[in-house]
């Protein structure tokens, strides 16, 4: 069997905030939008350039504070230019980690975190 991963799906409290995060943040487009009132919930499927897995951000009316859990480590995001991402972030109003590396040679990546305590690896693309 041919298996494609196609989504990827967060809950998330605050949907504004959540799509500032990764509209404005990042370059994450929103593709469509669905609302159901009558059933308490919205989905928006956002796209990033380059690839075809989408984000699904569903937002249920009136929910209490999600549990990320400690099963779910992060999502991975690549770019082109590192050190100018790491201060984009550092310079916003979300949590930005150090620039790291694996082996102690040149920084490969740093973690931002969402509106709801997910985790972005952000990592130089190769």
């Amino acid at each position: 069997m041919n298996q494609v991963l196609v989504e990827i799906c967060l809950r998330v409290r605050d949907i504004d905030a959540t799509l500032d995060f990764y509209t404005n943040l990042f370059d994450f487009e929103v593709a469509s939008r669905r609302e159901f009132p009558e059933k308490k919930f919205d989905l928006i499927y956002l796209n990033s350039p380059g690839s075809s897995v989408q984000i699904e951000l569903t937002y249920n009316y009136d929910n209490e504070p999600y549990n990320v859990g400690n099963g779910f480590s992060h999502l991975g995001v690549s770019v082109n230019d590192l050190e100018k991402m790491h201060e984009v972030c550092k310079a916003s109003v979300y949590e930005t980690g150090e620039l790291k590396g694996l082996t102690g040679d040149t920084p490969s990546y740093f973690f931002v975190t969402d509106p709801d305590g997910y985790r972005i690896e952000v990592k130089r693309a190769k």
